[in-house]
């Protein structure tokens, strides 16, 4: 396909809640504008819980007509999560953010999954069944990461294309001396595992310090630990903040830890190198192992709080290190670019 085209992008939307999957929708509609085609986001409320909710919110996009637009038809359709993909179109593309976990590694390893009873292991099967019949009418299915595309084919049997998902704007972050301090920035969730970085804070010595940005589930329990473990003075949980402050915050960072179990992406990891400042991570984080190269332009170790302590206290104390192996990081994302994202959204091959 090729001129200006009438795009929507399909969202599943969690009502109250903001993350990277909603930032993805929200910039590839922009990316899309700013080279000249019309393109509307379109979401329906998606829940989960129980899990007949899934197959409920599948449903309701397979109902919906995404064809036409009012009096005029739409060009192509591109799905960015599940349940999107199962909404009708002729010209369907996915560029998945992430399937559906629930269903795939985190129902095997006993995280997040169905129910072991009769009732629950239909189910599962069921969205198992409906997500490889989905996929499988999509034109071209993209993901974000290795890491989803492995999913994809361990689960599915399914074949699909990286491509990965690049910042807005990169000229706008910035990297400033680096300070005593460790920024976390993300959601608040058992996945996320903050709480790794909570109990290293123990083990850090003075004046090291710790800031952590974003709100959620386990806001409360992450501050009751840090209590507990006599670290709160030293852990400032700075709640949601706008664009400026984050960039500011990452800007004077002395390292940025990141290591949330077999994340699907990792845009924090991106930003932390566009800033100049290296990750710490682990070795089961997934996706931001796609970026982050140990000893190089951060760290990778065990997910311990001792190896986490020690990874990080070493860039706090050698700030020139500290540069380095960010000024690395940014290096290696710079070939990241939205011309090729929606180039092969909106080529000839969708």
């Amino acid at each position: 396909m090729s001129g200006s085209l009438r795009i929507l992008v399909l969202g599943a939307q969690v009502p109250f809640q903001r993350g990277g999957a909603e930032w993805h929708l929200a910039a590839l509609v922009r990316q899309l504008r700013a080279r000249g085609h019309e393109a509307e986001a379109v979401q329906l409320p998606f829940r989960w819980d129980p899990r007949e909710e899934a197959v409920r919110s599948a449903l309701a996009w397979r109902l919906v007509d995404v064809t036409r637009a009012g009096s005029v038809d739409v060009d192509l359709v591109i799905a960015t999560r599940f349940p999107t993909y199962v909404a009708r179109h002729p010209r369907k593309v996915a560029w998945l953010f992430h399937p559906f976990r629930q269903a795939y590694d985190l129902h095997d390893s006993g995280k997040d999954g169905f129910p072991d009873t009769p009732e629950g292991r239909a189910l599962h099967q069921h969205v198992v069944g409906l997500d490889r019949q989905a996929l499988k009418e999509c034109r071209r299915v993209f993901t974000t990461s290795r890491n989803n595309a492995g999913r994809l084919k361990h689960f599915l049997g399914l074949p699909s294309e990286v491509l990965a998902l690049p910042l807005e704007d990169p000229s706008s972050w910035r990297s400033q001396a680096p300070e005593p301090y460790v920024l976390s920035v993300g959601r608040l969730e058992s996945l996320k595992r903050v709480d790794l970085l909570v109990r290293a804070t123990a083990r850090l010595p003075e004046p090291f310090r710790v800031v952590v940005v974003g709100e959620g589930p386990e806001g409360e329990p992450l501050r009751a630990l840090a209590t507990e473990l006599g670290v709160a003075a030293r852990i400032e949980f700075a709640g949601y903040v706008d664009d400026a402050r984050v960039r500011d915050l990452y800007a004077r960072a002395g390292a940025v830890f990141y290591a949330p179990w077999d994340e699907d992406y990792g845009l924090v990891t991106l930003e932390a190198f566009q800033s100049g400042r290296p990750v710490v991570t682990t070795h089961d984080a997934g996706g931001p192992l796609e970026f982050v190269t140990d000893g190089e332009t951060g760290r990778v170790v065990a997910p311990e709080p001792d190896a986490i302590a020690t990874a990080l206290s070493d860039l706090l104390r050698r700030p020139e290190v500290a540069l380095a192996w960010g000024a690395r990081g940014r290096t290696s994302i710079a070939g990241l670019h939205w011309d090729r994202v929606v180039e092969a959204l909106t080529g000839d091959g969708a």
